[in-house]
C-alpha cells in the first residue's frame, strides 16, 4: 500500500527504491492501484484473503492506519516503511527511520519467519494501533480536515489557532473498566503506545504488549497554560502537571456531556503577544452548553467514530515485522 501525498510527495519518491530492495530480497511485491483510501482498504483485505505473506505500508500513520485495517486478527504481518510526516506507529515499533532500511529490515524478519505479535485497539468497527484521543486535539483534526487552505503542515496551526480561540472544556463520562467517572477534560488521550502527532509522548509508558491502555486526561486549563504545557508532550514532561492524570484498563468508554460553563477559562483571558492569537480575546462568562459540537473520536491521526465511543484492547490482535531494529 503506498500513500503517495505522504511526507509531502516522499512517499512517491521512495516507492520504487523500496520496491527494489524488497525484489532484491527475493520478495515479489505487488502494488496496490486504489486511488481512495477505502479502495485501498478493500484491496488490501482482498489481498490478505488470497493468501498474501505481509501488508506493507509506504507513507505514515494513515498508510498504517490502512493497512491494519486488513491485517488485525489475522496471521498476516503488517510492515511499516516510514515516509511520512508523522511516523508515530514506526517510532512506537522501533522500525528504522530509513525507508529502505525498513523495508530491508521487514525482508529480514520475513524470510526468518520472525513475527511480532502487539495489541491493537478497536472502536466500532475501526482498528488502531497508536492512541485514541477527544478533546481539544481531536477537534484540531477535525478542522484541519475541513481545511482547504493552507496546505501542509500549515493548515493544522491554523486549525490550532482556531480551536485555541474556542478552547473551553468539556464534560466526559469515562468509564475505566466499568468504573464510571464524570469529570472536566481539555484532552483525552488512550494509548495503545506512547506517541501521536508526530512525536509527542501522551502517554509514555503505554506498553502495546500488556492487553491494556494508559489513558492520559488533562482537565480544565487556559489557552495560555494549553500553550506552554503542549511542548513538553514531546519528552512526556506532562504528567507532572496537576491537571494531568494518568489511568489504565481495558476498555474506555467516553461519552461526551457538553460544554463546561464558567470552568477552566476566565473571561477575557487571552494569549500573550507571540503565541498567535490577539490579547484580550476570550470567551463570554456565563456561556452554557451549546448544542451540536459533538466530539469525534480520532486515532493513528484518523476519524474513527463520533462519541460515544468504546475502545477495546484486544491483545495480539497486530502482528509486524521490521520493527525493533
Amino acid at each position: 500500500m503506498v500513500s503517495p501525498a505522504a511526507g509531502r510527495g516522499r512517499s512517491r519518491v521512495a516507492t520504487a527504491p523500496v520496491l527494489d530492495v524488497l525484489r532484491a530480497a527475493g520478495l515479489r511485491p505487488r502494488v496496490l492501484p486504489a486511488s481512495t483510501r477505502t479502495a485501498a482498504e478493500r484491496q488490501a483485505a482482498d489481498a490478505v484473503a488470497a493468501g498474501a505473506a505481509a501488508v506493507v505500508a509506504i507513507g505514515g500513520d494513515g498508510a498504517a492506519h490502512a493497512g491494519l485495517q486488513a491485517v488485525a486478527g489475522t496471521p498476516t504481518p503488517l510492515a511499516v516503511v516510514p515516509t511520512g510526516t508523522g511516523n508515530d506507529l514506526a517510532l512506537a515499533l522501533g522500525t528504522p527511520r530509513d525507508p529502505l532500511a525498513a523495508a530491508r529490515a521487514a525482508a529480514v524478519d520475513l524470510h526468518a519467519g520472525r513475527v511480532r505479535a502487539i495489541d491493537a485497539g478497536r472502536a466500532g468497527d475501526r482498528w488502531w494501533a497508536t492512541v485514541l484521543c477527544c478533546g481539544f486535539d481531536s477537534a484540531v483534526s477535525e478542522r484541519a480536515d475541513r481545511l482547504r487552505w493552507p496546505r501542509g503542515r500549515r493548515r493544522y496551526d491554523v486549525a490550532i489557532l482556531a480551536e485555541l480561540a474556542r478552547l473551553r472544556p468539556r464534560r466526559l463520562t469515562l468509564v475505566l473498566d466499568g468504573e464510571a467517572r464524570t469529570l472536566a477534560v481539555t484532552l483525552v488521550a488512550v494509548g495503545n503506545t506512547a506517541w501521536y502527532g508526530g512525536g509527542m509522548r501522551v502517554c509514555p509508558a503505554a506498553d502495546p504488549a500488556d492487553g491494556r491502555f494508559d489513558v492520559t486526561v488533562v482537565g480544565p486549563v487556559s489557552r495560555r497554560e494549553l500553550v506552554r504545557t503542549r511542548p513538553r508532550l514531546t519528552a512526556g514532561g506532562h504528567l507532572g502537571h496537576p491537571a494531568v492524570t494518568v489511568h489504565r484498563a481495558g476498555r474506555v468508554e467516553l461519552v461526551e456531556e457538553g460544554l463546561v460553563a464558567g470552568e477552566g477559562l476566565v473571561a477575557g483571558e487571552g494569549l500573550v503577544a507571540g503565541e498567535g492569537l490577539v490579547a484580550g480575546e476570550g470567551l463570554v462568562a456565563g456561556e452554557g452548553l451549546v448544542a451540536g459540537e459533538g466530539l469525534v473520536a480520532y486515532a493513528d491521526g484518523e476519524p474513527v467514530a463520533p462519541l460515544p465511543v468504546v475502545a477495546r484492547c484486544v491483545p495480539g490482535a497486530l502482528r509486524v515485522v521490521g520493527t525493533i531494529r
